[in-house]
């Protein structure tokens, strides 16, 4: 961690993202994930694993197969993590609206990450809302980033003004 970054100290019942491994770590969770767009709820499930990564909010990943029928469709682009591999997106349809590219999947996930196949994250800030636990979540900040932030997590996180070089 660079010296000139100052963590900010977790509350009761936090966790600082300065305490996440780097590479990152995959761990599961129950918590209710809810993901609602165009006024629709397109996924509710309490299946789901968080990414866990220094400096980063969580990336909730949850099985393709939870969001409603017809919710997700291929779209253009691609992207490459130095640990999970390469990224395919996504277009996030709901409620009459789409998303284009708003959730990213690792079809073919690098070694080390082979439980992120057939799961999906998506773009906080390209729906209506997400939740975690009944808490509607703030998106990273950064137009590349796709962690979750709620009141479980403090920062400061990766993604804010002047963190690009962290």
């Amino acid at each position: 961690m660079s010296p000139r970054i100052i963590p900010d100290v977790p509350g009761p019942g936090q966790e600082s993202v300065w305490d996440y491994p780097r590479p990152p770590r995959i761990e599961a969770s129950t918590e209710r994930i809810r993901i609602v767009l165009g006024g629709e709820v397109i996924l509710d499930t309490t299946d789901s694993l968080r990414v866990l990564e220094t400096s980063h909010p969580p990336v909730y990943y949850v099985r393709q197969s939870a969001f409603v029928q017809g919710a997700l469709e291929s779209a253009a682009g691609s992207s490459f993590c130095e640990f999970k591999g390469a990224a395919d997106y996504l277009t996030v349809r709901g409620g009459g609206k789409e998303a284009e590219g708003a959730a990213w999947s690792y079809p073919e996930p690098a070694s080390g990450f082979e439980a992120l196949a057939d799961r999906v994250a998506v773009y906080a800030g390209r729906m209506d809302y997400c939740e975690v636990d009944g808490e509607r979540v703030r998106p990273q900040p950064g137009r590349f980033y796709g962690g979750w932030i709620t009141s479980r997590v403090a920062g400061p996180f990766k993604g804010e003004p002047g963190t690009m070089a962290w």
